[in-house]
């Protein structure tokens, strides 16, 4: 399986490139940025892509050509503005959404917010709401498509090594959870066709990641 990794120089796209490439059945296309973040992918024998979220559905589209899966793992970043989080988390999800279809491409993983309800926008601290109202209809939008789509939603994220242990359910009580284990969530999500369909809260717990997405 080829999957283009979309925000791939973010904390947990470079985890999952890096598992992609080391799983010795998969391979990884990152999509970045800068030109300046190539070598690190090349490094690890992933193929890149310098495409910008706010560029055109189109060049997105070019990034995923002969790719099989797309997981779009791009956030705007806490130190942004809500200007950033409209043109990242809602319009770069959406086109990468249409570029998936445009590409022919039916598999799509997306990384969410830990609680994306209308109630969580109306209970969000006010700094916050943007974001989660971005992310609420970016999943919407998802949930509208013929696409085979699994919808992530982590909890509160740490840089803290990965353990490999997670609790997953379609609700959990929040908590956190490592950047490096949710990219193993993300992986083991590609390679477990039951999760299509699916979307689910994910914290650290004490199940094995395949046998945690397994039970779903």
């Amino acid at each position: 399986m080829k999957i283009l990794v979309v925000g791939a120089n973010g904390q947990i796209g470079k985890h999952l490139v890096g598992l992609i490439q080391d799983s010795g059945s998969h391979t990884a296309r990152a999509m970045i940025r800068k030109q300046e973040q190539v070598s690190h992918f090349e490094s690890v024998g992933a193929e890149t892509a310098v495409v910008n979220l706010e560029g055109e559905i189109e060049d997105i589209a070019k990034a995923a050509e002969g790719v099989d899966a797309i997981v779009f793992t791009a956030g705007s970043g806490p130190n942004t503005g809500a200007d950033k989080t409209l043109m990242i988390d809602l319009d770069g999800a959406v086109k990468t959404i249409k570029a998936a279809e445009m590409a022919g491409v039916k598999r799509f993983v997306m990384v969410s917010s830990y609680d994306t309800t209308r109630k969580a926008i109306q209970e969000a601290p006010e700094s916050f709401a943007p974001y989660v109202v971005a992310k609420h209809y970016a999943d919407e939008w998802l949930r509208g498509t013929n696409l085979d789509f699994t919808i992530v939603h982590p909890g509160l994220l740490t840089n803290d090594s990965g353990t490999g242990k997670v609790e997953i359910a379609g609700e959990v009580a929040m908590g956190e959870v490592s950047r490096e284990d949710v990219a193993q969530v993300l992986f083991g999500t590609l390679e477990d066709n039951s999760t299509i369909g699916k979307e689910f809260q994910v914290v650290t717990g004490s199940t094995s990641v395949k046998e945690a997405l397994g039970n779903l």
